[in-house]
């Protein structure tokens, strides 16, 4: 592929609506401009934008408490078309074309849709016409769900190769505490690594009208980090500060890239897939796949939950149930649960090329 410089942009619920929770066009037109402004200056973005539920629910008069699921995606359904409609037309004004993709988790988790969805991103971008991404909410339901648009945004920018990940959300970063609670509260300008004491700085559940906290939010960084992506978050109230960003300025919080950045295949595995069963490996086995990036053997299963093919995704559990890795097992649930009984000395039940081992997949959970 061409190196591009490429920009995923993701704009909260909050940033694009007013306090009545209809879509906001002063708003809008400023973050418009400023993706214009990228444009100029040689980026090809990618907008991922929530506020289709939030658009739906002010134009139709609902109010989000005690929605049910079918509620919630019926607001969607009038909202996305309401969020579109607003786009074309003021990204119309100055010459740009949109495209819309909505996706949900299992359109990434598919192999074959992952690949669709990258090639369709790609023909946009080379084409100058800006993706407008955004979860499909009207079929979406939980097992599908990526739940929030900060790791759909996250997922975007692997799936695209791109350089920058920037959030925009209600606040201008991560602080070492709740600003609004705790007056000592501090910006941290730059995170090395999103591990379990940047965790602990997280509150929880954000404004409103967003599905996500700063939880989300550095649950996203990471799957950016690990994908080689550097990830900035900061407040939509001033997206004029996209292109400063996009030219290196410090603006928010900056997330840099893991040293041990996952090549495509195993972003595919680590982050966009779900898995359909789980092996509950010993601690030999487990000590081997994290510390001596081996192979996983038949010898070192203890149990297999789930019925699954031979060539599925499948989680890697040790034996206290933490998550340790995810990858595409050699043989079914049925054949592994015979081989556990009598396993053969060297049989492989996930190649390391096809293995994904991290210290824990729910750390942002």
């Amino acid at each position: 592929m061409e190196q591009h410089k490429r920009i995923v942009i993701k704009i909260g619920s909050s940033s694009l609506t007013d306090k009545h929770g209809l879509l906001d066009e002063i708003k809008l037109k400023a973050l418009v401009s400023s993706i214009a402004e990228l444009f100029e200056t040689g980026w090809q973005p990618i907008l991922v934008s929530s506020g289709a539920v939030a658009a739906g629910l002010g134009h139709l008069g609902w109010c989000r408490a005690n929605l049910t699921m079918p509620e919630r995606q019926a607001a969607a359904a009038v909202g996305q078309g309401l969020l579109m409609e607003k786009y074309s037309e003021l990204f119309q004004l100055i010459q740009i074309k949109v495209g819309q993709i909505l996706l949900t988790k299992e359109d990434l988790a598919d192999r074959r849709r992952y690949i669709n969805a990258r090639n369709t991103l790609n023909a946009l971008l080379t084409r100058n016409v800006l993706p407008i991404v955004n979860e499909n909410d009207t079929v979406a339901f939980a097992e599908i769900r990526f739940g929030d648009n900060d790791t759909l945004s996250a997922l975007v920018a692997g799936l695209v190769e791109a350089e920058l990940l920037v959030i925009l959300t209600d606040i201008d970063g991560l602080y070492s505490g709740d600003p609004r609670k705790d007056p000592e509260a501090k910006l941290i300008p730059v995170v090395q690594q999103v591990d379990d004491s940047i965790i602990r700085v997280a509150g929880e559940r954000g404004s409103p009208v967003g599905t996500g906290g700063m939880r989300t939010k550095l649950a996203a960084a990471r799957i950016a980090a690990r994908s080689g992506i550097k990830t900035v978050i900061t407040s939509g109230n001033n997206p004029e500060s996209l292109k400063a960003i996009a030219s290196g300025e410090k603006l928010g919080t900056s997330f840099e890239p893991a040293n041990n950045s996952l090549k495509s295949r195993k972003q595919w595995i680590a982050f966009g897939t779900i898995p359909r069963g789980t092996l509950k490996v010993d601690e030999g086995a487990a000590r081997a796949l994290m510390a001596g990036n081996k192979s996983l053997l038949a010898v070192g299963v203890v149990a297999v939950t789930g019925n699954f093919s031979a060539g599925s995704i499948v989680a890697v559990e040790d034996l206290n149930g933490l998550e340790m890795a995810r990858g595409i097992t050699n043989l079914s649930a049925e054949d592994l649960r015979l081989v556990i009984k009598k396993p053969k000395r060297g049989l492989e039940v996930i190649n390391r090329d096809w293995l994904v081992c991290e210290r824990s997949f729910s750390t942002c959970q």
